[in-house]
Order: C-alpha cells, then structure tokens, then sequence
C-alpha cells in the first residue's frame, strides 16, 4: 500500500450542463452543502462547485465543471462511470418517496457487494447511487438521519481491467470481491469498482461525464514523492498545480481515467469561514485584475428557496445576468463570429450597470465556432440561411418578451461583428423585432437590403477606420437612414476587435437612449 494516498477518494469531479438543475439537485434534494463557487483554474471562465459535508472535507466532495448548455458527452471506456454516497443504512425507503415526489428517476433497490442501493439518475443523466452503508460523515451536515454522509465508491470503465486496478492500488487500495465483470478494490473508507467492459466505446468529454477522481494525499511531500514514483514507474505524464484549497498531481491511468491526487489541506476555510463557505464568488488569485469581467461572465443560480428567473423552452441558447440593482432595461447581445452568449456581458455591463443582460448563442456554425448564419467566403453569405434565421431570431425575442415579462420598450441589441450584421438583417426582414441597436462593425450582409420603414427606430454604428470590412458600412449606413431610423454613426480609430472608444460611446448613447442619466 501506498502511504501516500492511504486516506482514499478525495473528490471526484464532473461536468454538467445546466447549473441550477445541479443545484437544486446536489443541495436541494441531496441536501449536501455548496462549499465553494470559483472560477476555474484552468479557465476562469468556467464555473466549478464543489459539494460536500459542512466543511468539504476529503471524502466527502463532488465538484462540477459548469459547461452551460455545453454538448453532452459519451460515457465509456476510460471514465468513472457511477459515483455512491453513503447514506444511513435504513434511509433508502425514505429516499425512494423523496425519487417520486421530486420526479428524480431511480432504479432498485437492490444488492451491490453485499449492500442495499437506490440508484438514481442526476440531471445530467449521471449515474449517483445511494448505498445503505453504516459510515459517520467527518463534518455532518443536514438532516443526519438521510443526508448523504460521504463517498462510498466511484465506478471506473476499462478496457485494461488488471492494469487499472494495479494502479488504483497505489492508492491505498487492495483487492476486494469479485462479481461478474466488476472488481471491487477497496480502502479503510470506501472503494473503487473497477468494471471491464472490453470493446465498449471510448468515452468523450462532455456534459454528463466525469472529468477525473481524486484520491487524498496526506500533504505536499507525501504527494511530490508519488510524483517522483510515478516518474520511475514511466506512467503517462504527470503535472502538479496549486488549487488554493489543495494541491494537486494529476496522471492517466493505463485505461486512459484520468487520475488526481490531493492533498488533504489546507481546505476550503482559508478564504471564507465555515458558516459562509459557498456563499461567495471567488476567483483564482492570479485572475483577480478581472474578477468583475469574470464575475459576468459566469452563468448566474439561486439557491434553493430562493427566487430565481425560470428558465424558458425557447429556440435559441441563451443566458441571463441580472445586476443587484436591476432597472427595468434590458441589452439583448449578439456576439460575434466563434463566440457565445457571455461574450459581450462584461462590455454590457460596463455600458449599462443595472440593466439586466440577455445573451444569445447563434445557431449556425463554422468549424465548431458558433455564428449567427452560414458565410460562404469572407464577404458572400448564404441567403436563405440568413432569412431563416432572421425569421427564427424575430419569433424568439416575441416568445422572450412574453415569457421573462420583458420590457419590449426598454430593449436594446447590442450586437458585434457577425452579431451586428445579423442584428441589421433582422431590422431589414422583420422591421418591428428590433427597435434600438448598438452596431459595432456592422455591413450588410443581404444581398438585396429591402424598402422598410423604420420610423421610430435608434442605431448607433461605430465603423472601425482600420476595420478591412469597413469599406462596406456606409452602405448600411445609407440605408438605415433611406429608411427612416434615427442613425447615429461614429468611427474610431480601430480595427476590428473592439476598443475602448466603443465602450465610451456606447455608453454615452444608452444613457441619452435611457433618459435617466444612471445607465
């Protein structure tokens, strides 16, 4: 055995889709504690949660990397397949009326390894199994007579039964039983299925997958000498980070799961305290110059019992961020080719303070780069594309308004680049859909820009003077003015991308547009 990571499952850690599912699913029916929201380390822009007992502790997490409306994955080979909470042996009736009450699909129970299970099926559609197992929660938390009280197992997919768990068992697992395909390793506190299912799929990344597990290494030195093991082991390559609330090296085991050890300390409490843990946004420290962009950017959630913006079965991907202080303004935002619905958030905000922020994701794409229709070459467009997009775009601000009870007359779209040329298509195709834009980088993209009337309408351009498709804009420009929209057109001294003039105007037109001075 091992002594350097004799303690067991640290975490395990996976990806959802949907942030407020996740969490009323993990805090509001499982009734685990949220005990930390970060941007992530590797990607500030990634929100990831991490659950567990009243402080976290090792052994009792579940963290999710927040991909929102992100593609799902494949489970397969070389994954973690099923996570199990321990739960009080004679709680799992209880559990079975809370499944139907709250709509949760479950399966069982039945007998797993000599234990009583209710597997149940997460948002996500992962896999969570509540095992009837008599094991005391380090830091309890809830209602102890059904809370989850840690992990009880996690199960991995291999194509390399006996290379897999040869690794496990440098973790401080040994052999355990044996049932059909399904070799249990176990520690002191929990255990590691390892299931052969040879000439299954490989898995893919992705929403409703696990990313990797963790097992708990009792402190650095314990887990730089693992590092050093591995090296002369000649495993896959391994790397070592600094995650604040541990450290941690990560390596591939020899059926492709990737693997982490962390070390137990020094936890969650060194940046809020225990009756606060999760309550706050942090951001890593080396992000801290743009911890409002980031702050933004990341998708928004309540906790449960609190109110919260229910979410509406509309055409296109989209997302929300309401200010503190909300006004009754709303800015639509387009973004630009390869980017998504958050893009343009920080930029908004700064714009406009209190309004609340309605990102859309375009639904057209380029070589996995979301756009708002098909481009032929650099300057050629695929019409029909365009109009039917237009069409689609024009129904869904409709069923916005309708559904968030939005203010039609207080909406602004902001778009840029492609945004913006889209957002003038939908003005030239359903005049009465889009009545105040701020057009960064806007031409026009339809071949023929119809005879509309668009009394009443308010554009700001801002051309760029060094933009290559700026040639292009006093086209639109003309014709935005041939059809009676009140234009405001401004260049900077820019090219494409967006500068910090952009921002000054933009802010100085909504808040002429608003009336109220306070953006």
């Amino acid at each position: 055995m091992n002594s350097a990571a004799a303690g067991g499952i640290h975490h395990v850690t996976l990806i959802t889709r949907h942030v407020q599912a996740n969490v009323d699913f993990y805090v509001g029916f499982l009734g685990l504690r949220l005990v930390k929201r970060t941007g992530g380390y590797e990607d500030a822009l990634q929100l990831h949660l991490f659950y567990g007992d009243r402080l976290g502790s090792p052994g009792s997490l579940v963290t999710f990397l927040v991909w929102e409306d992100g593609a799902p994955g494949r489970v397969g080979t070389g994954q973690v397949a099923e996570i199990a909470f321990a739960v009080p042996p004679d709680s799992l009736g209880e559990w079975m009326t809370r499944a139907l009450r709250a709509g949760v699909p479950y399966d069982g129970p039945s007998r797993e390894f000599g234990e009583p299970v209710l597997r149940l099926k997460d948002p996500d559609g992962i896999i969570v199994k509540l095992v009837g197992a008599d094991l005391a929660a380090a830091q309890p938390w809830g209602d102890a007579a059904v809370v989850p009280r840690r992990l009880r197992a996690a199960t991995i997919l291999t194509e390399t039964p006996e290379e897999t768990a040869a690794f496990v068992g440098r973790f401080g697992y040994r052999p355990g039983p044996r049932k059909d395909n399904t070799l249990r390793m176990v520690s002191a506190t929990d255990a590691v299925d390892i299931r052969d299912v040879s000439g299954y799929v490989p898995g893919i990344p992705g929403t409703g997958t696990a990313d990797h597990i963790a097992f708990r290494a009792s402190d650095a030195a314990a887990l730089r000498a693992e590092e050093q093991a591995l090296a002369h082991l000649n495993s896959s390559a391994t790397n070592v980070h600094d995650r604040k609330y541990f450290t941690s090296l990560y390596v591939r085991e020899p059926g492709g799961t990737l693997f982490e050890l962390a070390t137990d300390g020094p936890g969650f409490t060194v940046d809020e305290d225990a009756e606060q843990l999760g309550e706050t946004l942090l951001v890593p420290p080396h992000d801290k110059d743009r911890a409002q962009d980031i702050a933004v950017m990341l998708p928004q959630f309540s906790m449960p019992g609190e109110p919260r913006m229910a979410p509406r079965d509309l055409p296109f991907v989209h997302r929300f961020h309401v200010p503190d202080d909300p006004d009754d303004s709303t800015i639509v935002l387009l973004h630009g080719s390869g980017g998504n619905e958050a893009d343009l958030m920080p930029l908004a905000r700064r714009i406009a303070p209190r309004a609340t922020l309605f990102g859309v994701r375009g639904r057209s794409h380029e070589e996995g780069n979301a756009r708002w229709f098909r481009r032929l070459t650099a300057t050629r467009f695929d019409q029909a594309d365009i109009r039917a997009e237009a069409e689609a775009f024009a129904a869904f601000v409709e069923g916005a308004v309708a559904s968030y009870r939005l203010d039609a007359a207080r909406l602004t779209f902001l778009g840029h680049s492609n945004g913006a040329n889209f957002a003038a298509a939908v003005m030239a195709l359903h005049p009465h859909a889009i009545r105040r834009a701020v057009l960064l980088r806007a031409i026009p993209v339809l071949e023929q820009l119809p005879p509309v009337r668009l009394d009443g309408a308010r554009v700001l351009m801002v051309a760029g003077a060094r933009d290559p498709f700026g040639r292009h804009a006093p086209a639109l420009a003309d014709w935005f003015r041939a059809s009676g929209a009140a234009l405001d057109l401004r260049t900077v001294d820019a090219g494409h991308d967006i500068v910090a003039d952009d921002e000054a105007l933009a802010r100085q037109w909504f808040m002429h547009e608003s009336g109220d001075g306070d953006g």
